[in-house]
């Protein structure tokens, strides 16, 4: 019985894996709505749930962030002052790899030169530039600097250039502008792709390390991206209200 079922699931995976839409040119077609569906916005390790935080087992590969002692130290103090030093909760864009755990969908556009994703958070846009060098730094973007190339059916994106103004969750998680990740998009069917992204950062961690997750293909029904503006919902009151 368990090897009749071992054989189904990987019958199904391998007819699903078939079905993967690819484009004119034979790569695999990534257009469409997608989303994460995990609590790693809130933080990308194991963690219970509180106060406005669900619980989540983590998107870190081994559960473990390999902090040098001074930067574990650091992690620890953002993460006492989490509920204002957050730059998201300021409205900064944020940044690669967060962009792609946030609660909210986005949509991938897909050419041969050129892969665009818009975001619903605050209208983010990242553009994928395909098989070109990345610009002479230094240089201090939000977002990166992404890269792009094929290895057979998955997207692998070389992203640098970033600014130290983002957190990678709401935990105090954190990185320097030297920080280095390879994102790597691997459909696994027409409606799912496995998302992994390397970290380096010789001025914050000891070694390199993952993370991982799927995205999902949103099915509804003439669906769409809407808006959500960070602004509107009030966190604006504890950074933006002028001094008595």
């Amino acid at each position: 019985m368990a090897v009749t079922l071992a054989c189904a699931t990987v019958t199904a995976a391998g007819q699903d894996a078939g079905r993967i839409p690819r484009t004119t040119d034979g790569k695999p077609d990534l257009s469409g709505i997608w989303q994460a569906v995990t609590s790693a916005n809130w933080n990308i390790q194991a963690h219970p749930a509180e106060q406005d935080v669900p619980a989540g087992l983590g998107i870190v590969e081994g559960d473990e962030i390999p902090y040098q002692p001074w930067a574990l130290a650091k992690q620890k103090e953002n993460f006492a002052a989490r509920a204002t030093a957050d730059p998201e909760r300021r409205c900064y864009l944020p940044g690669v790899p967060r962009v792609m755990y946030l609660p909210f969908p986005f949509q991938i556009f897909q050419t041969a030169q050129h892969v665009a994703m818009t975001f619903e958070w605050t209208h983010v846009v990242r553009r994928i530039f395909m098989n070109s060098p990345h610009v002479e730094g230094p240089v201090e973007w939000y977002m990166g600097d992404s890269r792009g190339r094929w290895e057979g059916d998955t997207l692998v994106v070389d992203v640098v250039h970033f600014t130290d103004k983002t957190w990678l969750d709401r935990a105090g998680n954190f990185h320097s502008p030297a920080m280095h990740v390879v994102e790597r998009y691997t459909p696994m069917g027409p409606h799912h792709i496995q998302y992994e992204a390397t970290i380096e950062d010789p001025k914050v961690f000891t070694r390199p390390w993952k993370i991982s997750f799927p995205l999902y293909r949103r099915l509804e029904k003439n669906l769409r991206l809407l808006e959500y503006e960070c602004y509107a919902f009030g966190f604006e009151h504890t950074w933006l209200t002028p001094p008595q």
